[in-house]
C-alpha cells in the first residue's frame, strides 16, 4: 500500500481539502474512494457529536459534503441514521 493511500484511508483530511476531491484522485479505486469517503463520514459524524457536547467541532456541512460525494458515486448512504455515530 502506497504511503498517500494509508494516508488517505486513515485521515482523509490529511490528503484532501475537501470530500469532492476523492473522487478526482486517480490514485486510488472506486472501492478505495468509498473507504475513504467512509472513513471522512465517520469522522465527521464524531466531530458533530464532539460540537454538540460543547467540544470543538468541524465544519458544520462537513457531512454533507461527504454524503454528497459518496451519493456520486453511486453509494447513497441512509438520510436518517440509527445513531449520530451511523
Amino acid at each position: 500500500m502506497s504511503s498517500k493511500l494509508h494516508d488517505a484511508l486513515h485521515s482523509p483530511t490529511s490528503v484532501f481539502n475537501e470530500p469532492g476531491e476523492v473522487l478526482e484522485a486517480t490514485f486510488l479505486t472506486e472501492v478505495q474512494k468509498r473507504d475513504v469517503l467512509a472513513r471522512w463520514e465517520a469522522d465527521a459524524r464524531e466531530l458533530q457529536v464532539a460540537a454538540e457536547e460543547g467540544m470543538d467541532g468541524g465544519e458544520p456541512d462537513m457531512l454533507r459534503q461527504v454524503r454528497s460525494a459518496l451519493r456520486r458515486i453511486g453509494d447513497a448512504p441512509a438520510e436518517h441514521a440509527p445513531t449520530k455515530q451511523g
